[in-house]
């Protein structure tokens, strides 16, 4: 394991300390210079204290497949919200939900994450657990109408990965996504 040098580790720690001044600040509700120098000392101390691991691996983000997936989690997050909202507001209600597992491809934490938190962002579906090691998400569906449609949402899960890996992935990410595709699948 390598010793990060100081200016790049600085580099990557200066958002952070911005960020917890401005929380500072906030948390004040006013801005004096008091409250700039006592947020930079209470940044540092935490900072210090409660260091965060670094990020393994670089991340990139290519515009195009950016697009394409910030517009497929639109149109999800719409046509999710509006399923939910029949379903709450509509005759019957929620009749039956699921417990689903899904074997994710993507193995940087960093695309896990975002795989994770895209899935809970979306109205009807809650991840529940996510196993790092065998890369197994399981996510609560709040209406299934049968196995077919399991399997959809089960589709629609790697879809979301498939976007997310290629707007953020390495090469090495979006190369072991097309190793792990099955035959005949087709990118959304």
């Amino acid at each position: 394991m390598s010793i990060e040098p100081a200016p790049s580790r600085l580099r990557h720690q200066l958002p952070l300390l911005v960020w917890l001044v401005f929380v500072w600040i906030l948390l004040w509700g006013t801005w004096s210079w008091a409250n700039v120098v006592s947020g930079v000392t209470v940044a540092l101390v935490v900072m210090l204290l409660l260091p965060l691991p670094p990020v393994v691996g670089g991340t990139r983000v290519r515009p195009l497949p950016l697009v394409l997936f910030v517009g497929y989690f639109l149109v999800d997050l719409v046509v999710s919200a509006a399923q939910v909202a029949w379903r709450a507001l509509g005759p019957g209600g929620a009749q039956q939900g699921a417990i689903v597992q899904v074997q994710l491809r993507a193995d940087s934490d960093l695309l896990l994450t975002v795989v994770a938190e895209t899935l809970s962002l979306v109205p009807g579906s809650l991840v529940l657990d996510l196993d790092r090691e065998s890369r197994l998400i399981s996510i609560h569906l709040l209406h299934v109408d049968d196995l077919a449609d399991v399997e959809r949402q089960k589709a629609d899960v790697l879809a979301t990965e498939e976007l997310i890996v290629r707007a953020f992935g390495t090469a090495e990410d979006i190369a072991a996504l097309e190793a792990a595709r099955p035959t005949g699948r087709t990118t959304r």
